[in-house]
């Protein structure tokens, strides 16, 4: 009991008891979420005319597995093209010479103006323009000759979409450029450092942390624009390949949904890789790394594990004062 002033006793003070604040709103949204996917889940289950027999039989088919390997090898050449004419472009830009400025301007301006589709009709149809690409001195001699008819068709599909890339990924790199502060810029010089020294030492490394994520959804979205082959005819995609197949058997349904389930299990794949690539390049930024979905569980079932241990000595004790 606790004394007052006077020397009178004072009642002790009661506990308090927190109330939690309810949420009815969020129970009622999830049901309703709950409700819905199980009735879509169902429906699409037993529902006879996806002919998920078909798609089990076609998934890994033959013409499927060397489909995919197509479209993996035209979304890796255009990528690649594509990142580094963006990065050439981005520095191109942010060059004090307005010539060399205005030239890469002019490039993003060309084709992030113009329709993939009608960019790869383009470069396909290249031979009625210039039969025969001579690279040489202008007005000059050239040192060599390449016949258009002989590209493949592939090769003009990955040209195309990673000329297209470029100018896309010329504005990413760009923005992240500009992310690092000046001070950086002027201390490097002040090194002695050239300007390419600059960019590629301590520029474009700090740039990274703002360039992967669009560089990641760049390179998921290149992988779907791959589909845009099947206007060549000749190249055997993923897409083209299941249309070949369901053109014949008529297996419509089937067949997108093979070609959907490809896309989407080579997406998450490169989720995973996005995911790493920031992770390691925001190692400057932050003290500590956020941890990964696999150290997340570990941590959860160590965490767990040492509860319960925890647990067995108090459980110990007060048995003993019960005794």
């Amino acid at each position: 009991m606790a004394s007052g002033p006077v020397g009178l006793p004072q009642p002790e003070a009661e506990d308090i008891k927190a109330v939690p604040v309810r949420h009815p709103g969020r129970w009622v949204a999830s049901a309703v979420v709950l409700v819905i996917a199980v009735a879509a889940v169902n429906s699409v289950v037993t529902n006879e005319r996806f002919g998920w027999g078909h798609v089990g039989h076609y998934l890994f088919a033959s013409q499927i597995v060397h489909a995919v390997l197509v479209t993996l090898e035209l979304t890796a050449g255009a990528q690649v093209l594509g990142v580094a004419l963006g990065v050439l472009l981005a520095v191109m830009r942010l060059s004090p010479n307005p010539l060399i400025s205005g030239a890469g301007w002019l490039y993003v301006w060309f084709f992030r103006g113009t329709p993939v589709l009608a960019q790869v009709l383009f470069w396909y149809n290249i031979a009625a323009l210039y039969p025969v690409f001579h690279l040489g001195i202008p007005f000059g001699p050239s040192f060599i000759s390449v016949d258009a008819n002989s590209i493949s068709a592939a090769l003009i599909v990955v040209i195309a979409l990673g000329l297209n890339e470029g100018a896309y990924m010329s504005e990413i790199v760009r923005a992240g450029i500009i992310s690092v502060d000046e001070g950086q810029d002027e201390a490097a010089m002040s090194l002695g450092m050239t300007r390419l020294q600059t960019m590629r030492r301590i520029v474009l490394p700090q740039a990274m942390r703002v360039v992967i994520p669009p560089t990641g959804n760049e390179t998921i979205s290149m992988l779907k624009t791959t589909s845009l082959a099947f206007a060549v005819g000749t190249v055997a995609d993923l897409l083209t390949s299941a249309s070949r197949i369901y053109d014949n058997n008529f297996l419509v349904i089937p067949l997108l949904i093979v070609a959907s389930l490809w896309y989407l299990a080579i997406t998450s794949v490169l989720y995973v890789g996005q995911y790493y690539l920031e992770r390691y390049y925001a190692r400057g930024s932050s003290r500590e790394l956020p941890l990964t979905p696999w150290q997340r569980v570990r941590r959860g079932i160590f965490s767990a594990q040492h509860d319960q241990l925890a647990i067995v000595p108090v459980i110990y004790e007060r048995h003993e004062e019960l005794d």
